[in-house]
């Protein structure tokens, strides 16, 4: 049996935190799908397709990570890839709490789902998309907080 693993989160934009933890999670596993999921208390900054693209780009040299989309709950998503496990990443002790009650729901919803938490690297542990799309608000440049992959200078004044 293929050991399946999904990360799934709204990658709004990826960050080089999410591009480090999948990175070091995926020789766990057989196959690592990042999954773009809607999360209906979020308003998005950018496009599903253009965070889809991003990630496609991101993952492009790593064959067994795959990229998809997703709606509704995580675990049926995982039923449907045949995944045993979800994958979260942890900045913080406020991370673990959020996390571990939804790892306990999502695993009163489906049993033969296990939860993997993995802790960040120490250098993205500040990092966040909300803090790289507040960057752009503002008129700042995020680049360096995103993947070489993600071409943020569309978005951001450069005349600062």
């Amino acid at each position: 049996m293929q050991r399946i693993a999904v990360f799934p989160g709204s990658f709004d934009p990826v960050t080089k935190g999410h591009q480090s933890l999948v990175m070091r999670a995926a020789p766990l596993f057989d196959k690592l799908i990042v999954a773009i999921g809607g999360n209906i208390e979020k308003t998005t900054f950018f496009s599903l397709e253009q965070r889809f693209e991003w990630l496609k780009k991101v993952f492009a040299a790593t064959p067994h990570v795959k990229v998809m989309k997703y709606k509704g709950l995580t675990v049926d998503f995982c039923k449907e890839v045949d995944a045993g496990y979800i994958l979260r990443g942890l900045r913080t002790s406020a991370d673990f709490e959020f996390e571990r009650s939804i790892g306990q729901i999502n695993k009163q919803l489906d049993t033969s789902i296990e939860t993997v938490f993995f802790l960040t690297a120490s250098e993205y542990t500040p990092l966040n998309s909300s803090i790289v799309r507040d960057i752009l608000r503002h008129g700042g440049n995020p680049q360096r907080f995103v993947p070489d992959e993600v071409d943020l200078t569309p978005y951001f004044r450069k005349e600062q």
